[in-house]
């Protein structure tokens, strides 16, 4: 049994990792926060999946904040993952690495050109993880597009509270293209990487691309409730000079490919991933079964 170091055990990614393969690995945990570094032992670790991070927030964070816990975090325990001789680094990134929306789909092979501080943080870390790279030391590189599952936050619990509550919407005839990711696939993908002992810049997403307007009607199904979509003259413009962030996310398209993820991890025979959109957008509402 493979002996595993978790951060961000408690986040929503972890929390999921720790709960569905603690039957798998042996799982031991550090934070950052309430744990001391220098303390730390990693001997006998066979691999580190470091998912703790200063996630992207929508007001904006101090560069310097991003920088201390993104990348220079990350490059201690990396360091000192390296010289205890564990032999899989596995970072947790983020698709805002290539920056914001976009008319065409990104792919491992995109330039990187971000646009906060959040994203630039994330690249760097990239950067200087494969530095460190070496036989011995295998560095696996996850890059995500929005993770949703049970207990989800931000904007994607927003939108499930505005139909719980709204029987009208404005989100009509939006042909818009978002890749996403549910939790259970994401953490599929961290597991095949760990089994396959591999490394490389990972892009990890659900096999369908969704509009706002095919995301609201998934979610109002798993509610059970029935939500009206209409289409609102000038909605979009307004919105565009009143709420450019909210215009982004709901008209705007952030597409990925993950083909060439999917060919690496996936087993001669499997043809999908554990996970349907329609399977994780019913689970975020009800749970696993």
């Amino acid at each position: 049994m493979k002996k595993i170091l978790l951060t961000g055990a408690n986040g929503f990614v972890g929390s999921y990792f720790k709960n569905k393969y603690a039957h798998k690995y042996s799982i031991e945990t550090f934070s950052f926060l309430k744990d001391d570094f220098e303390s730390l032992s990693l001997n006998g670790v066979d691999v580190v999946l470091h998912l703790s991070a200063l996630v992207h927030q929508m007001s904006g964070a101090d560069e310097e904040e991003y920088s201390r816990v993104n990348v220079e975090q990350t490059l201690n325990l990396a360091k000192k993952a390296k010289e205890s001789g564990v032999g899989q680094f596995i970072f947790m990134s983020s698709v805002k690495v290539y920056g914001e929306e976009s008319s065409k789909p990104y792919s491992e092979d995109t330039l990187c050109k971000p646009e906060d501080g959040y994203g630039k943080s994330k690249l760097k870390a990239e950067e200087e993880l494969q530095k460190l790279e070496s036989e011995t030391f295998k560095v696996a590189i996850v890059r995500t597009p929005i993770v949703y599952g049970e207990g989800v936050k931000a904007n994607i619990k927003n939108l499930v509270n505005l139909i719980r509550k709204v029987p009208i919407l404005p989100f009509g005839g939006i042909e818009n293209r978002r890749s996403m990711i549910y939790i259970g696939n994401l953490n599929f993908f961290i597991d095949r990487i760990i089994e396959k002992k591999e490394s490389g810049v990972f892009l990890v997403s659900d096999e369908r691309v969704l509009s706002t307007s095919e995301l609201t009607e998934l979610i109002s199904k798993s509610l059970d409730k029935r939500v009206y979509l209409v289409k609102v003259p000038f909605f979009e413009t307004l919105l565009r000079l009143a709420k450019p962030s909210f215009h982004k996310r709901l008209f705007e398209s952030l597409e990925v490919s993950n083909k060439k993820t999917i060919s690496k991890l996936l087993e001669n025979g499997e043809k999908s991933l554990p996970y349907s959109v329609e399977d994780g957008i019913k689970f975020m509402i009800k749970g696993e079964e």
